[in-house]
């Protein structure tokens, strides 16, 4: 899903948050894995626009993630992925990672991101 911005304070928002998120998401899938079964690797995709996805496997099982599904889910306001990739969804900033100075809120952004990819590894199945 293509997540809509709707004006320019928004989007100077998301352009604030993005890369910080997904190196945070990253770093916290990393840590996740170092605790798990399940083996990871990364696959680039380039539709319907460019990315990650994160290929998981453990035995017969697999599943994949869209990292920027997951840094949506961290920087947008109660994000939730569509099943049509081609979709698009107003989204709403998640403006209390931003700190009153207008910068990254660096504990808030990490608690956040944590909170996501260890949900994400608590919902993976169990052979």
């Amino acid at each position: 899903m293509k997540p809509k911005i709707t004006n320019m304070v928004a989007w100077q928002q998301a352009e604030l948050l993005m890369q910080p998120a997904y190196l945070r998401v990253i770093d916290n899938i990393r840590k996740q894995l170092e605790q798990s079964l399940w083996k990871a690797t990364y696959e680039e995709v380039q539709t319907p626009y460019p990315g990650y996805l994160l290929c998981l496997q453990h035995g017969e099982q697999q599943m994949s993630v869209n990292l920027w599904e997951l840094c949506y889910q961290v920087c947008f306001r109660d994000y939730k992925p569509t099943h049509s990739e081609l979709e698009s969804q107003e989204v709403e900033i998640d403006t209390s990672l931003i700190d009153e100075s207008g910068d990254v809120d660096w504990d808030r952004l990490e608690a956040k991101t944590r909170a996501i990819v260890e949900q994400v590894f608590t919902n993976l199945p169990v052979q």
